[in-house]
């Protein structure tokens, strides 16, 4: 049977809501707000075999804290046109992409807040869902229309000024897009990229100075796509692989530099260093997104020097990890700390095929956090069936309300040093012996010590993608 349809994978089947859920510990006070996170969940599957982890609707699972206690949990499907009409449900108004008339991909990869607004994102089509705050779905949404094509599941929002910034790609356009959004939620710059072949572009990172692209040989397939295949994308031996790096404002256009071929899902954080880029990230030597199958992937560090041409590499940790995150208050700026996730079932399943069975490491699920001041990692391990998902981070003090519109956890200002893990790693984390999962806070200070609260949930929740701590403003 298809691994994506199973065991920490497989999908739940009904939605939930539960009322002051049971913890162990002790729920932190300050942390007034909502823990979402967004994954795939498929309503219906025509072909099981075919299905791919990727392409299921999306659905938001979350958690309410307030005043010390786990007021609610909730798991709600985004209603795109293909869930409603699953469900016998009437459409929901509003243009949802550009994928094409009969296709609907519902935003299954991340969620966050922007200007006030919830949104469930996807990439290469598909506009972002605005949510309420029960998980409802409002509709499509396109930022007062000025949104006309697509967008990402990875924005980066500036902790100073606000900002949102996306690289969006479509699989028929010959570019890609550099989109920037103030604090108001209005869209103040458009500019295009030009870019051969139509790479998936999942990532990108950001500066104080720059858009950092990362152009990889995985390529859209126009035959695979002709063929019925789920994800028409390949590894592409004849695509070059560059890394780019241009101004915030796009003015000069993009400098590239060749790079090693490979391919990098995820970017930790990104910031200038005279005149010079420090680019953490997580990379593969080599992806079959098809099949889901990749060499295995190290925690990097790539130095990128724009006037000289070059890019020197460094691997920070060689464990397979993903979902690497940081302190939403220093991104785009200089970081000590960085979190990434061990999901056992995820890597082992994520192999290419060997031969015997795999190492019982193969199966660790664990949340690291990676001190680059000072070159080591501590680790908190949940046990082989304990699987868990992105960590993300929370910081003890609430933002202030001027930063109101800005990022989801973002404060007014950044932050560095001994203050920048004065807060709580959130990820929720199955519980073996309940059959159920866990939202599971971590001190980010004492990481390696007890949670400081295991809150209990009533149902599973699959393996999913991305999500955001949502504090009360």
């Amino acid at each position: 049977m298809n691994p994506y349809l199973q065991g920490p994978f497989a999908p739940v089947k009904e939605e939930v809501t539960a009322y002051d859920l049971p913890v162990s510990g002790r729920v932190p006070p300050e942390l007034d707000g909502r823990y979402l996170r967004n994954g795939p969940n498929p309503l219906n599957v025509e072909d099981p075999v075919a299905h791919h982890w990727m392409l299921g609707e999306g659905m938001i699972h979350g958690v309410r804290l307030r005043d010390g206690r786990a007021e609610w949990y909730r798991n709600r499907w985004v209603r795109s046109a293909g869930v409603t009409d699953g469900l016998g449900e009437p459409p929901l108004p509003g243009r949802t992409g550009d994928v094409g008339p009969d296709t609907d991909l519902a935003a299954n990869t991340h969620v966050i807040r922007h200007a006030g607004r919830t949104l469930a994102l996807i990439e290469g089509g598909p506009r972002p869902y605005e949510l309420d705050d029960e998980l409802g779905t409002v509709g499509p949404y396109d930022f007062g229309g000025a949104l006309d094509g697509a967008f990402t599941a990875h924005t980066k929002i500036d902790p100073v000024n606000g900002e949102l910034h996306a690289v969006a790609y479509f699989p028929l356009w010959d570019h890609v897009r550099h989109l920037v959004v103030d604090g108001t939620g209005t869209m103040v710059r458009a500019t295009g990229i030009p870019i051969p072949d139509a790479p998936m572009m999942h990532d990108f990172a950001l500066t104080e100075r720059y858009v950092v692209l990362i152009d990889q040989p995985v390529t859209f397939g126009v035959e695979l796509a002709r063929a019925g295949e789920a994800v028409p994308y390949l590894w592409n031996e004849e695509h070059r692989a560059r890394v780019g790096v241009m101004p915030r404002d796009g003015v000069g256009g993009v400098r590239w530099i060749d790079i090693e071929p490979c391919y990098v899902a995820h970017t930790l954080n990104a910031y200038d260093e005279g005149s010079s880029v420090i680019l953490d990230l997580v990379r593969y030597p080599r992806m079959d997104v098809r099949t889901n199958t990749a060499e295995p992937a190290a925690l990097e560090r790539w130095t990128i020097d724009p006037g000289a041409g070059t890019t020197r590499r460094r691997t920070i940790d060689d464990r397979p990890q993903e979902f690497p995150r940081v302190n939403e208050n220093v991104l785009s700026r200089r970081h000590r700390y960085g979190y990434a996730a061990v999901t056992g079932e995820m890597n082992a399943v994520a192999m290419p095929p060997v031969d015997g069975p795999l190492p019982d490491e193969a199966f660790d699920n664990a949340l690291i956090k990676h001190d680059y001041d000072r070159d080591t990692a501590e680790v908190h391990r949940f046990g082989r069936h304990a699987t868990v998902g992105e960590g993300v981070f929370a910081p003890s003090r609430a933002p202030s309300r001027a930063a109101s519109g800005a990022a989801s956890g973002a404060a007014s200002g950044a932050v560095s040093g001994a203050g920048e893990d004065d807060g709580y790693v959130l990820a929720y984390a199955h519980d073996p012996e309940r059959g159920a999962a866990d939202l599971v806070i971590l001190s980010a200070q004492d990481f390696t010590g007890e949670p400081v609260a295991r809150i209990h949930l009533p149902v599973r929740v699959p393996l999913g993608f991305h999500g955001s701590w949502l504090p009360d403003l």
